[in-house]
């Protein structure tokens, strides 16, 4: 019998049948806590549902609110785009899904005997946005805590950063340990602004913590938040003691955090569809290459275009991407003028793989052997100085080039031997 089970069966929720099967017996409400006095002092108010007790805080903001730079009301212009953009990607939310920014606060990060403790909630109604967020008041009342979400009720487009790997799995887990008296948890479309900014801002943010994002991306600055590892020391404090002071400001930071989803969805989409050039090369190019790997290559053309318009050979990472998609399109001209910008203004792995295109195409496609064999032997010389290059790579590159260079000398002087 696991840990939960015995905890529940001393509970008296849960009893042995004759053959040590578990049966589930009628839940019996759980009463309110001691401390709930406290708790509605500092600002929450009291729920009940068919499950029993949860404690809840709503906040209302309205068309003209703002977080850091950025206006809630753009939301319905980024939906707008994304339904208009008829296409799939990552960030594109089901247009009949309710659209919900959804963070949570937990006692751990891991283990059965983690439990989340918050859960918080903003989506739009009409012109407005509703924050709510549910706090549990001990473990007796998951059940109601969890009901209470609407996670059972309808389909949604939950948005979260990080929920993918965290959020949604411990929500997962917490509903499995409650599904005899749960209904069953409905499968949601998700949305991880976690890997859309990593995806955007690749090479130009040093690290995808929520907070940076929002100081360079987004213009917001907290002022008296408290750090994300005291929140369950405070939590478990409250509801020890009851003190529900600090814990009110677990609910600033977990409010934050969701409004900080709402802005960093609208500015991702308007730099994703927009045609926003608030953003520099490094960004737009990021863009064009996700463009790119979903195989929608007239965007990312068109994005690549435009930052070699503004900027020139002076981005050759933008040439690199910018010769595949070329290649693709059999303008192989355009596709040899920036690899040759790349292989001469790139080092590592990437000055590498240019060369290799340029090999190819003037062997393949331009048929043009003496230019082939000098990218062949430029990638040589460069693989075997180039201190950037891992082992693995070097090894398996120099072995590729050798074998061009065989070919191609065979080629260029048949039946000598070489």
């Amino acid at each position: 019998m696991s840990y939960e089970l015995k905890l529940m069966q001393m509970k008296k929720l849960l009893k042995k049948t004759t053959n040590n099967s578990i049966e589930v017996e009628k839940i019996v409400k759980a009463s309110a806590p001691s401390y709930e006095e406290n708790w509605l002092a500092a600002g929450l108010t009291k729920t009940e549902n068919v499950h029993g007790i949860v404690y809840e805080r709503t906040i209302l903001y309205d068309s003209n609110y703002k977080h850091g730079d950025v206006l809630l009301s753009k939301l319905n212009a980024a939906v707008n785009m994304w339904e208009n953009f008829g296409e799939e990607h990552p960030l594109s939310p089901k247009i009949l899904n309710k659209l919900v920014f959804f963070d949570t606060e937990t006692t751990g990060l891991k283990g059965a005997g983690t439990l989340i403790f918050l859960l918080g909630f903003i989506e739009q109604i009409g012109s407005s946005f509703k924050l709510t967020q549910y706090v549990l008041p001990g473990p007796d009342h998951e059940p109601a805590f969890l009901y209470a979400s609407k996670f059972w009720e309808k389909e949604k487009t939950v948005v979260t950063y990080n929920g993918k790997s965290f959020d949604i799995p411990m929500l997962e887990t917490r509903w499995t340990m409650n599904r005899k008296v749960l209904p069953p948890l409905l499968k949601h479309e998700q949305i991880d602004l976690l890997h859309g900014s990593r995806r955007i801002w690749k090479d130009e943010i040093g690290a995808f913590k929520l907070t940076i994002i929002e100081e360079e991306k987004l213009g917001f600055y907290r002022d008296g938040d408290i750090p994300g590892h005291l929140a369950p020391i405070i939590y478990q404090d409250a509801v020890k003691n009851g003190r529900a002071e600090v814990l009110m400001k677990v609910l600033t930071h977990n409010e934050w955090d969701i409004l900080s989803l709402v802005a960093l969805y609208i500015r991702s989409t308007e730099l994703l569809l927009g045609g926003n050039d608030s953003e520099n090369a490094t960004t737009h190019t990021n863009i064009g290459k996700w463009f790119a790997d979903l195989k929608n290559y007239n965007r990312s053309r068109h994005i690549f275009e435009n930052v070699i318009d503004e900027y020139g050979t002076d981005h050759p990472i933008t040439h690199f991407h910018f010769g595949f998609i070329m290649k693709r399109d059999q303008m192989y001209e355009k596709a040899v003028f920036s690899f040759k910008i790349a292989a001469e203004k790139l080092s590592g792995r990437q000055r590498i793989i240019a060369l290799e295109e340029l090999a190819k195409l003037f062997e393949h496609k331009l048929k043009n052997l003496d230019l082939a064999l000098m990218f062949t032997k430029k990638a040589i010389g460069y693989i075997s100085s180039d201190t950037k290059l891992t082992k693995k790579f070097r090894a398996s590159a120099d072995f590729e080039f050798r074998k061009r260079e065989i070919r191609i000398l065979r080629k260029l002087f048949p039946g000598e031997t070489q």
